[in-house]
């Protein structure tokens, strides 16, 4: 079972370490971490993707809340969320090929940030599958290097 975790924490040393330790400990693979600042500059929010059994989820989640350093831990499994992914995606380009490149971002609503002799970097935003979609649609062309953040989340509606 896939798992999107928010967990607003003090923005101080140390506390990604011990989370990221925790999820270690009993097993959990982090598939995705993305951590920033939030609208306090001493809270952040870290994003955390994982897959596994319920039942152990549930207990990494009330250990979570002991921890110091933690103000709220959310589970969005059954919210209402929305969820956001950023890549970076440098594709083998030539004269020959880039109109069809740029048609493909724009199918994708991506962006062609940067042009090169060789090459192209499409900026896309969106969720795993479209992502996963346009790098589909890319592999043919040769993709030479490829970065993400991590997936960002934030429950709909009101706070």
């Amino acid at each position: 079972m896939r798992h999107t975790i928010s967990v607003l924490v003090e923005n101080k040393f140390g506390v990604l370490a011990r989370i990221a330790t925790l999820f270690a400990a009993r097993g959990f693979n982090i598939d995705s971490l993305a951590v920033g600042e939030t609208e306090t500059p001493d809270i952040s929010r870290m994003t955390i993707v994982v897959r596994g059994d319920d039942r152990i989820l549930e207990q990494v989640e009330k250990q979570l809340n002991k921890l110091l350093d933690i103000i709220k831990v959310i589970d969005f499994k059954e919210t209402r969320h929305l969820e956001r992914d950023l890549a970076l995606i440098k594709v083998k380009s030539a004269k020959n090929n880039r109109s069809e490149l740029i048609q493909i971002a724009d199918i994708f609503r991506a962006k062609i940030i940067d042009v090169s002799a060789d090459s192209v970097i499409i900026e896309i935003t969106g969720n795993e599958e479209k992502i996963q979609a346009l790098m589909n649609m890319l592999r043919p062309f040769g993709i030479k290097e490829m970065c993400r953040t991590g997936i960002i989340a934030m429950g709909r509606g009101v706070k």
